[in-house]
């Protein structure tokens, strides 16, 4: 028996036809418009097809990198020309909203998230505990958090104490405000208007501490 009839050499390898075309696409193919998914799809289907094949595959390989570094420097050239046209917006709205943005800033995604936790475990903390009493203490140490972190960024203890109180304060209001209006079908029955409140304020102090300078 000859077992070349089941593991044919690598001399037998099929030669991929396309391998002298220019155009990138076309020797994957795929439409100019294929999406990043369609282009993977493409390469890996012919890696597979001509695999052994020693030129096929570089010439595979080659019109692959093509595309996908054309692919990341429109994805990176998007992304710059949306930052100039936000930075151009901002430049020409008026100079209340041109003030009003000076006291915001957008932090990495990291700290949104780790800050956007720890509210949301006094939130829920809150919720667990509103059987036993009022959500006073977890709103005083959120409260004590907001300041924390605001005076980590405005380096002033004053600021940071005017504006978590502020933040406090207008959560407070909105949610007395706000809240009543829910219809009591949708709220659990041992959710007291105080606790519905405090949750407002925690969103309050999130935001103030997270996004304001």
């Amino acid at each position: 028996m000859h077992f070349d009839v089941f593991f044919p050499s690598l001399g037998n390898a099929p030669t991929f036809p396309r391998i002298r075309v220019w155009d990138p696409y076309k020797r994957l193919g795929i439409s100019p418009y294929a999406s990043e998914e369609e282009i993977w799809s493409a390469r890996n289907f012919l890696l597979e097809q001509y695999a052994g094949h020693e030129r096929s595959e570089e010439s595979i390989e080659a019109a692959f990198e093509k595309l996908l570094m054309a692919s990341f420097q429109h994805r990176k050239k998007t992304k710059i020309n949306l930052k100039s046209r936000l930075k151009k917006k901002v430049e020409e709205s008026p100079p209340w909203i041109k003030n009003l943005l000076n006291f915001v800033e957008l932090p990495p995604m990291e700290v949104i998230f780790r800050r956007l936790f720890l509210f949301a475990f006094m939130g829920g903390w809150s919720i667990m505990n509103s059987s036993e009493g009022g959500p006073a203490f977890q709103v005083a140490v959120s409260l004590a958090a907001c300041i924390y972190f605001l005076n980590e960024k405005t380096k002033s203890l004053g600021r940071a104490f005017v504006i978590g109180l502020c933040a406090l304060a207008t959560g407070w209001i909105c949610g007395s405000i706000f809240v009543p209006m829910i219809p009591t079908v949708l709220i659990h029955p041992t959710w007291t208007l105080e606790l519905l409140t405090s949750l407002v304020a925690y969103a309050f102090l999130f935001l103030a501490c997270t996004f304001l300078k």
